[in-house]
């Protein structure tokens, strides 16, 4: 299963291309999954279904983070020790990430359970959707686990020298939700609980096939078994708190997107009703691809930039910099003209023009895609100083794009724009995270002549 790749001898335009194709390739199954999710909630439940799951999207998001979090925490750790020829003390590392990840969603899942509908309140739900929270979050709430399983354990599968396999688990997880969503929806007609149980199950796969490969088909890195005593487990607090600030600003990133949606369901359904949620969401739906490719960008130039930080190759780690920059920037400019141009038919993949949330939705879409091209840069931006062990900055800059900024955005532009403005919030947001990442850099470049 391992694939050739030498981090700190090949050629970095080869090292990324063979990381960064199976990465972008598993990353965009994975949004597949996601927008035909909502592809099949929109037509074949209706826009309240689609708007009920957005209200419950930042629980995805949240899981999501707290596997990013340990993912990028302990991979960035586990690669510098493989740097150093300490592969067993990586596995240890790896191995302390997940088990503690998982005891934490483990407890999450159980207090979301017990508060479903005071949760679904807090989330935005309105009285005519709770119901329809409600029935969602029953269903994919006990599944969490396998969310943070398969989100930390693609780091840990890239970092051992096995892309591919890490995006036959995303595809295969896709591949299983599209089939099951058909056939949960349509054919057994379970309407909101057929969508989560089938986007659970197809998760549940793609973990169970990390956890596979981590303790029977790695190379270099694998689980370890966990030791008691009070010396390792105090050797398990220190390392997870190095992990958490490492991996702080992954877990930012993906509250962030979190947020957005709460913001955004709050400032549409104050403005514009449950029809302006339900044209919210389809963006929400859409959000995941962008967001993918651009999140596969930052995690294939991860493990380069550790291993070489780590080995003291500077320029080796420059050269992958402004090769990823360059690659989010073409990817960004695209992403933003395809949306612009073909607002229309994306909308449509979700609902009919007879819902009065598709002409919301087809009039704002082109303004949110503005936020593409900056949004490329800057998770390239955070992924860069999360990999030199740079936690806090990449962490400001985390914090300043997903809450400081969006909230200006949200609260400022509405009433000097009207309805464009709440769609413009975020391009402003982040905006205004590229010209602080510019800033910063340029200042560093500065201090280091």
């Amino acid at each position: 299963m391992k694939d050739s790749i030498d981090l700190g001898s090949m050629d970095i335009s080869k090292l990324f291309r063979k990381l960064l194709i199976p990465t972008v390739l598993g990353m965009v199954f994975s949004a597949i999954f996601v927008i035909t999710d909502g592809i099949f909630v929109g037509k074949g439940i209706g826009s309240d279904a689609l708007a009920a799951v957005n209200i419950t999207a930042p629980l995805f998001m949240i899981t999501t983070g707290i596997g990013l979090m340990f993912g990028v925490g302990a991979s960035v750790v586990a690669s510098i020790h493989l740097s150093q020829g300490k592969r067993k003390v990586a596995s240890i590392n790896i191995t302390q990430a997940l088990a503690v990840s998982v005891i934490i969603i483990l407890v999450m899942s159980a207090l979301c359970f017990y508060f479903v509908e005071p949760l679904a309140r807090l989330l935005g739900s309105s009285e005519r959707l709770m119901p329809d929270v409600v029935e969602y979050m029953i269903w994919y709430v006990p599944f969490l686990v396998f969310y943070v399983l398969l989100n930390a354990g693609m780091f840990y599968i890239r970092l051992d020298g096995s892309p591919n396999y890490a995006m036959l688990c995303n595809a295969v997880s896709a591949v299983l939700n599209i089939i099951l969503d058909y056939i949960f929806i349509f054919e057994f007609g379970w309407g909101l609980m057929g969508a989560a149980f089938a986007t659970s199950l197809g998760i549940t796969v793609g973990s169970l096939m990390t956890i596979v490969y981590l303790t029977g088909y790695s190379h270099y890195i694998r689980l370890n078994r966990i030791k008691l005593s009070q010396k390792s487990l105090l050797l398990t607090i220190r390392n997870i708190g190095y992990m958490i600030k490492l991996g702080i600003s992954a877990f930012i990133s993906e509250a962030s997107i979190a947020c957005m949606m709460f913001l955004g369901n709050y400032v549409f359904i104050r403005h514009l009703g449950e029809d302006g949620v339900a044209a919210f969401s389809i963006v929400c739906y859409f959000f995941p691809i962008i967001f993918m490719v651009y999140n596969a960008i930052a995690q294939s130039t991860q493990p380069i930039i550790s291993y070489n930080f780590g080995a003291d190759l500077p320029i080796r780690v420059r050269e992958t910099l402004y090769l990823s920059i360059r690659t989010a920037l073409l990817c960004g400019i695209c992403f933003f003209a395809i949306t612009a141009l073909c607002s229309q038919y994306i909308v449509a993949l979700f609902i009919d023009r007879s819902y009065a949330a598709f002409e919301i939705a087809e009039k704002g879409i082109p303004y949110f895609a503005i936020g593409y091209i900056f949004f490329a840069f800057n998770m390239v931006g955070i992924g860069y100083y999360q990999s030199i062990e740079r936690a806090r900055r990449a962490t400001i800059i985390t914090l300043l794009r997903g809450v400081i900024f969006m909230l200006i955005g949200f609260f400022a532009l509405p009433p000097f724009l009207g309805v464009p403005g709440i769609w413009l919030a975020v391009p402003l947001a982040e905006l205004l995270t590229t010209i602080y990442i510019i800033g910063v850099y340029l200042k560093d470049r500065r201090i280091k002549k």
